[in-house]
C-alpha cells in the first residue's frame, strides 16, 4: 500500500465531487482524500490559467507533516499574483485539514509525500492521474 501510495499523485481526476468532513465517514480511499481536498479550493479571482503543484505528508491524525511546499508554479503575472495563488492554495489545503482516515488508509498515509494541482480551471474529471 505505502508503495502504490507513494507513486499515486493526488491530482484533478480526483474531484469527483465535494465531501464535507464535519459530517463525513472516514475517507477509505485516496480518490475521497483527493476529493476531500479539491472540495476545498476555489482559485483567486482573475487568476487567469494559473496552476501550482503542493507537495505534503500527511500524519496518521490527518494533520499535515510541515507546510506544504510549491513545486510546479504556473501563474500569470508579477510576484504578488503568483504569492497570492501559492497562498490561496496553501490556505485552502490547511483550510480542509485534520481529515479523518479510515484505519486502512491511515496506515499507509502516515510520511509517504503527496503532490497535488490546484489550478485555476475546473479539473477535468475524466483526466488520467498523472
Amino acid at each position: 500500500m505505502r508503495n502504490h501510495a507513494a507513486r499515486l499523485t493526488i491530482a484533478g481526476a480526483l474531484a469527483i465531487g465535494a465531501l464535507t468532513q464535519a459530517n463525513a465517514e472516514p475517507l477509505k480511499t485516496m480518490d475521497e482524500v483527493g476529493a476531500a481536498l479539491q472540495a476545498c479550493w476555489t482559485p483567486p479571482p482573475g487568476s487567469g490559467d494559473s496552476s501550482v503543484t503542493l507537495s505534503f505528508s500527511f500524519r496518521r491524525d490527518g494533520t499535515l507533516i510541515g507546510p506544504p511546499r510549491p513545486s510546479a508554479i504556473n501563474v500569470a503575472g508579477d510576484e504578488a499574483a503568483r504569492k497570492q495563488f501559492v497562498d490561496a492554495a496553501t490556505a485552502a489545503l490547511e483550510a480542509c485539514l485534520p481529515l479523518e482516515f479510515s484505519p486502512a488508509i491511515a496506515d499507509g498515509i502516515a510520511g509517504t509525500v503527496f503532490t497535488m494541482p490546484f489550478g485555476s480551471t475546473p479539473a477535468d474529471p475524466t483526466a488520467e492521474p498523472g
